[in-house]
């Protein structure tokens, strides 16, 4: 994730970057030098419009140095006016004059980003040749060898395109604004995301960032005859507050919504750090600190649990990582007890950003987005699977799952015919919007996406019960395992006492047990459908045997 201070070092690196190319003689006068070193700081401080400005008014005096129409279409695309700032680049290498080298990478970035890969490379080319004389910062080196290896990855996935059909949400979900991080419930009725829309035009704005309106979170519920979302509303309860409020997953059973927040007024979220909100009725409590060992004085951008509710995955920016932000998991031993927190090593790490989990249904494959070498650009979603103890090479979910822009989290269905993203891609109303894919014959839990049989899955839920008070117990441990006497899927029960379980369809025993209770055990039929995804529930008492 690149951070503020990230960015002031890159901005910074620009400045070092400049001062080692050859001396030149200037036509710039003295005053507009100055104007110069004034921009350059508004640059470092991320105030790119007063840069902009500042730039641009040594562009009236300067109309031909190439120099400065590199940095007036710098900042224009940290502005996201990319067409203007291509037109300023062009300008520039017309002028031919003193250009600076890294005109030919930023030029190259935004013809990738217009899938305009083989006349990107050309100028990733040039630029390659201008590093011959002269020593270029490390920095500008790992873009140009970035944006080489996202053109290849794109020129070689969208060659090889994908039989899914990708739908927005529409005005229902989406907004003009930024909407994101799509979450749904294992039984597919509750949609939960990230929006950046106002509530009312005074609605307050994050001045010390982007200048954007602050993240809240929204819900929409799938209306059963028409099976489409209904219009979403704003999270009832506490769960939203005057600052960022990120959902970055749901938990299966939908009682549980991890959030990322960051408010520099509270020392519990400051930095970035992740909340967990359960609901209580129709209203979602205000969110707790998850706490250590997954929050530390580092930045946490966000978690997701497993079925059974064991593991838990999170990004973190924690010493001991193989670059920015990684993906750890940790497992949860009992309520309040946790192991050690594992990075999950450099299989599914780089030296760039993953983050962004959701872990699917058959509680091995591990979905995440990675910005890395094999992403067609910005950040794309991969797949990595557990088996035999450790996780497979990551592999990027092709297209048009993926585009050249920026794709966040993935979030399945149960019976995994449906898949829903965010992406800024082509054809969105705003910046990022939360698209449906419909995965057709995209076997997408399979190692070669090809389907098997079925590869749906049922769920199983319900509530444990004291026997003669009747009130929810919590941590009766809960087994599932075949008829060939082999475990398939374990839990301990919430404080309701509720449960939840994923499974294929089958037959299976079920036991339940708590210390001092008489054990429970019987054989429970889960079916299996293809078009929708089957509900069975099961509640039982358990009586004392004391």
């Amino acid at each position: 994730m690149m951070r503020i201070l990230l960015l002031f070092f890159v901005l910074l690196s620009c400045g070092l970057y400049a001062q080692k190319e050859p001396k030149k003689k200037s036509s710039i006068s003295a005053a507009d030098e100055g104007k110069m070193v004034i921009a350059k700081q508004k640059l470092y401080a991320g105030d790119y419009t007063a840069a902009l400005s500042t730039y641009k008014d040594v562009e009236k005096n300067n109309p031909k140095n190439s120099g400065v129409k590199y940095y007036v279409a710098y900042c224009q695309t940290q502005l996201n006016q990319k067409a203007q700032a291509k037109d300023v680049l062009l300008q520039a290498l017309e002028l031919n004059n003193e250009v600076k080298p890294e005109t030919y990478l930023l030029l190259a970035q935004l013809l990738h980003e217009e899938e305009n890969f083989d006349m990107a490379l050309e100028h990733l080319s040039t630029y390659d040749k201008l590093c011959a004389s002269y020593k270029p910062e490390t920095e500008f080196i790992a873009e140009a060898k970035l944006c080489r290896a996202q053109c290849n990855t794109a020129k070689s996935l969208m060659g090889n395109t994908l039989n899914i059909t990708v739908n927005s949400l529409g005005p229902n979900i989406n907004s003009k604004y930024d909407d994101k991080n799509p979450c749904i419930s294992a039984d597919g009725r509750n949609l939960v995301f990230t929006t950046r829309r106002p509530q009312t035009t005074s609605s307050d704005r994050d001045v010390e960032g982007d200048g954007a309106y602050f993240e809240d979170i929204y819900i929409s519920t799938l209306d059963t005859t028409t099976k489409s979302f209904n219009a979403a509303v704003r999270a009832d309860g506490s769960i939203n507050t005057n600052g960022h409020d990120a959902c970055t997953s749901i938990s299966p059973d939908g009682k549980q919504i991890f959030i990322y927040k960051n408010d520099a007024s509270k020392a519990e979220s400051r930095g970035g750090n992740i909340f967990v909100s359960k609901v209580a009725g129709d209203k979602w409590k205000a969110p707790v600190s998850i706490g250590k060992p997954i929050n530390s004085s580092y930045w946490e951008g966000g978690a997701c649990v497993s079925p059974d509710g064991k593991r838990y995955f999170f990004s973190s920016e924690r010493k001991g990582g193989y670059g920015k932000s990684d993906i750890w998991m940790v497992e949860k031993k009992a309520k309040n007890e946790w192991g050690k927190p594992e990075n999950l090593g450099p299989e599914v790490n780089t030296e760039y950003d993953e983050a962004g989990m959701f872990l699917g249904p058959d509680g091995k494959t591990l979905f995440f987005c990675s910005n890395g070498l094999n992403s067609m650009g910005n950040y794309d979603i991969f797949k990595t699977v557990y088996e035999n103890g450790k996780w497979s090479t990551p592999v990027n979910l092709g297209y048009p799952i993926n585009t050249v822009g920026k794709e966040g989290q993935i979030t399945l269905s149960a019976d995994v015919r449906y898949a829903y993203i965010s992406s800024n891609r082509k054809g969105s109303l705003g910046e990022s919007d939360v698209f449906m894919l419909r995965l057709n014959d995209y076997a997408i839990l399979e190692k070669d996406g090809k389907p098997k049989t079925n590869n749906g899955l049922s769920i199983l839920r319900g509530t444990i019960r004291e026997g003669y008070e009747g009130y929810g117990m919590q941590d009766a441990e809960i087994k599932v395992t075949n008829l060939e006497n082999q475990e398939v899927n374990s839990t301990l029960t919430n404080e309701n006492g509720e449960y939840f379980f994923t499974l294929k369809g089958g037959q299976y025993r079920i036991d339940i047990s708590k210390k001092g209770y008489s054990s429970i055990s019987e054989k429970i039929d889960v079916p299996l459908e293809t078009s929708e995804t089957p509900i069975v529930e099961k509640g039982y008492l358990l009586k004392s045997n004391l």
